[in-house]
């Protein structure tokens, strides 16, 4: 009788992130327990903490593994059709299209009050995000459809941004999360960056109110989950 295959870590790893997406999605992050994920994958709960250590990181790393499965920067770049400030138009509306993965980055919200997986998520965006910013930007000013001196600068503080606008980082009500919202379409555009459309702005409008619809950013699923924009690390 043939042995059963081992599985490597590697294996385990993503087949618990695969039963962690299925179930937050379809269960909600908070009521998902690590026993609902390793039933799911049909291993003991030992094999959970060898791979991570807790449904926090699973929900970090999970929104990871989601943006590089479906990266729309990579999508947009093969546009010869469209200058910069056209293919960063159209990233931001498939970004906003990828239903599963704004639902979990909804979700992702709260954990962010977590210092070490805001750390890891900053450092993230940083090493991930910025490069691809700054690519579509320079793209933008060598076809003159963005005119800015501030590239580099713009390719910081875009990763950061939604970390800004999260209550469970910085705590806001509504109004002034509406407030700074306005203020950061302010600035961009008056650096030379004119991102948010009226589409934009009404899907992150809404973006605000469900986020702000219970203290700290605990909100119950809602109802438009599948239109909503970053990055628990990964966004664009």
């Amino acid at each position: 009788m043939a042995r059963p295959v081992k599985k490597t870590p590697e294996q385990w790893k993503k087949e618990i992130l695969d039963a962690a997406q299925k179930l937050f999605i379809s269960k909600g992050y908070e009521e998902t327990s690590v026993s609902d994920i390793m039933d799911m994958v049909g291993g003991a709960k030992g094999m959970f903490y060898r791979c991570f250590q807790s449904k926090e990181e699973v929900m970090y790393a999970l929104g990871n593994q989601m943006f590089f499965e479906d990266n729309p920067f990579e999508a947009v770049n093969g546009r010869e059709d469209l200058n910069g400030l056209q293919k960063i138009w159209l990233l931001l509306t498939l970004n906003q299209s990828d239903a599963e993965r704004n639902q979990i980055n909804m979700q992702a919200v709260p954990i962010l009050k977590d210092p070490h997986i805001l750390a890891a998520a900053v450092a993230e965006n940083r090493r991930v995000l910025t490069p691809l910013w700054l690519e579509l930007l320079e793209e933008g000013k060598r076809d003159g459809s963005i005119k800015t001196e501030y590239t580099k600068e713009l390719s910081e503080l875009l990763p950061l941004i939604n970390f800004w606008l999260m209550p469970s980082v910085f705590p806001a009500t509504e109004e002034e999360l509406y407030h700074k919202y306005h203020f950061v379409k302010e600035v961009l555009a008056y650096m030379g960056l004119p991102l948010y459309d009226d589409d934009t702005t009404t899907f992150t409008e809404k973006f605000i109110t469900d986020i702000t619809e219970t203290p700290c950013g605990h909100t119950s699923m809602p109802e438009n989950a599948g239109k909503i924009n970053e990055k628990g690390g990964n966004q664009p």
